[in-house]
């Protein structure tokens, strides 16, 4: 697998359960040689099948026989597409098969398949009944990954986007002619495609530092020789991968609809290639976790694990930041703002305390808010990064003088353009559940 000669699934979904996986039904049976007989359906496998390697090892959750009901009995199989023989090589087909290939909305270079297991032969991995704690360590991973899926395809869509908003003519300039050579200006001219632009760009280059910064955090987690640093830097990966996951693909996916707006009627037609954009972006808000289950993700069990040591940790973090810099007059227009926000997070937080452990559905409808709320403030932390170092780079005269400056632009821009969005989040949650609860079922 890792020389690329093998690939690999994740098979978690059935027909009837997707997020509730304690309603799973494929079963196990333990063999006398140690191995299982895995049967049951599985559907929305990505590369469940396929001709371009030689074989796929499917990792599969299964109920073993008598085991508990619910998640406490779910056990994790590797169960391979073809059976290898005891030298390594390959030798029969397992009893595993696709069963059709989904017809999807988006992403069609990726076969996703249902997948049926007939008495397949698996080898359990890890302990039995642990099978999603063993999972889940790999999709932790994954929605990292998917998030930032997300920022690729804001980042191809926005580049597409200037590319064709500087040569788009349309129109004249409201402040007079742009190029008077020509029969008129190109659409860059205008303020509304700049306002697209600029929020596409502003987003995916703090985006870009978060994705670095989880990095540089996963690294510290897994080498530090530091015991204290470890653990800080893996609480702050569980903590920010639902941010990640979630925020991240729900603006990935809303970038590519801006960048396609741009393109006029040319992006609704497959030949530019946008609208293709807005079809592969949309499914990374539903894998590997709806972005709505990340929300709730992170409201009802990142923020109060270890006591809330970790939403403490980057509490203390940015606040150490903002009192640090305000000082620095240059970085006011940064760091003002971010304190505005950072307090409404902590707003949004104690109000949670307050009002969730009586009535939990006030976290249930304020947990999508809050998800964003805490995005757009860690984003607005890293621009601040970001705006020290530019404004370093350009005391010392290091580098590209106009790249700096075009950074120091951008992180105004989302600090007086998208990070105000932040007032919005609060008020919202902090009307509660009361009226999205309140009608019955049969009012919808």
């Amino acid at each position: 697998m890792i020389s690329g000669d093998w690939a690999g699934t994740m098979n978690l979904t059935e027909p009837h359960c997707g997020t509730d996986l304690g309603l799973l039904r494929t079963k196990a049976v333990k063999q006398g040689d140690g191995s299982y007989k895995i049967t049951g359906t599985k559907i929305f496998i990505s590369g469940g099948e396929q001709d371009l390697t030689e074989n796929i090892v499917h990792l599969v959750l299964a109920r073993i026989e008598g085991a508990p009901e619910g998640t406490k009995g779910i056990s994790l199989f590797v169960v391979p597409k073809v059976l290898p023989k005891a030298d390594g090589s390959l030798g029969e087909r397992n009893g595993v098969s696709c069963g059709s290939i989904e017809e999807k909305m988006g992403i069609h270079g990726n076969s996703t398949c249902v997948m049926n297991y007939d008495g397949a032969t698996g080898w359990l991995v890890g302990e039995e009944n642990r099978g999603l704690n063993a999972m889940f360590t790999m999709m932790n991973e994954a929605r990292l990954g998917v998030g930032l899926q997300g920022l690729a395809m804001s980042e191809v869509a926005y580049q597409n986007a200037v590319i064709y908003a500087k040569e788009r003519l349309q129109g004249r300039a409201l402040t007079g002619t742009k190029a008077p050579d020509k029969p008129a200006d190109p659409i860059i001219v205008h303020p509304d495609v700049r306002r697209v632009l600029m929020t596409m760009r502003a987003f995916n280059e703090a985006a870009r530092a978060l994705v670095i910064w989880t990095g540089l955090n996963g690294d510290i987690a897994q080498r530090s020789p530091d015991t204290k640093q470890r653990e800080t830097a893996d609480d702050s990966m569980g903590l920010l991968t639902p941010v990640v996951k979630g925020v991240l693909t729900d603006m990935g996916f809303a970038n590519t609809v801006l960048a396609q707006q741009v393109f006029g009627g040319h992006g609704y037609i497959a030949e530019h290639g946008m609208e293709q954009f807005v079809r592969d972006a949309r499914i990374a808000m539903i894998y590997e976790g709806a972005n709505g289950i990340q929300a709730l993700d992170l409201v009802g069990r990142k923020l109060a694990r270890n006591g809330g040591r970790a939403i403490m940790a980057f509490f203390n973090e940015a606040q150490s930041y903002v009192k640090e810099h305000s000082v620095n007059e240059a970085m006011v227009p940064y760091v003002k703002p971010l304190a505005q926000s950072l307090a409404h997070l902590q707003q949004a937080t104690m109000w949670f305390m307050n009002n969730a452990m009586a009535k939990p559905d006030n976290a249930g409808a304020g947990s999508y808010d809050y998800m964003h709320l805490f995005g757009l403030v860690a984003l607005g932390y890293m621009w601040c990064r970001i705006a020290e170092a530019a404004q370093a780079k350009l005391a010392a005269k290091d580098g590209d003088v106009e790249r700096y400056k075009t950074k120091l632009v951008l992180g105004r821009f989302f600090m007086e353009r998208m990070l105000p969005e932040t007032a919005t989040r609060l008020g919202r949650l902090e009307t509660g559940a009361a009226t999205t609860m309140e009608l019955p079922a049969e009012a919808f």
